[in-house]
């Protein structure tokens, strides 16, 4: 049987550090390395924040996060319901944001696709967005 887990929770940004939290002892069953649980927390955070910034222009809102085991892989999905992304190839460029008054460094998407294994967005305009990551934690990191 396959572990798995899903939290639901307020588009806060004291609500980052919860996921990160919960993603790291979701994983510590499969005895990550401490890189690899940093990459996993960091890349966690980084696509609850985007949703927290991004998704909901009015405020308020909720983000989902699934995860799931498989052997020694974890899948995690971070979805939100909020204004969705109009350009998905744009946004996933290194350095692109639409909050650069922000202070906003727009490396979100690429930190994703550094630390993990594999990153897939899917975003709808008015529907929201869906990010899908996977990460293979080797017994050799």
């Amino acid at each position: 049987m396959k572990n798995k887990m899903k939290v639901i929770f307020s588009a806060i940004s004291e609500n980052e550090s919860f996921a990160r939290s919960v993603i790291s002892c979701f994983i510590l069953s499969l005895n990550p390395s401490l890189s690899q649980l940093s990459d996993v927390k960091t890349s966690v955070s980084e696509a609850v924040t985007n949703a927290i910034v991004h998704a909901y222009k009015e405020g308020g809102g909720e983000i989902t996060m699934e995860a799931e085991i498989e052997e020694n892989k974890v899948h995690i999905n971070i979805f939100d319901n909020g204004v969705g992304i109009e350009n998905i190839e744009q946004a996933l460029e290194p350095f692109y944001t639409t909050k650069p008054d922000d202070e906003r460094s727009g490396m979100g998407f690429t930190i994703m696709q550094s630390f993990m294994d594999s990153v897939r967005v899917e975003s709808k305009n008015g529907l929201g967005t869906k990010v899908y990551m996977t990460k293979i934690l080797s017994k050799d990191a």
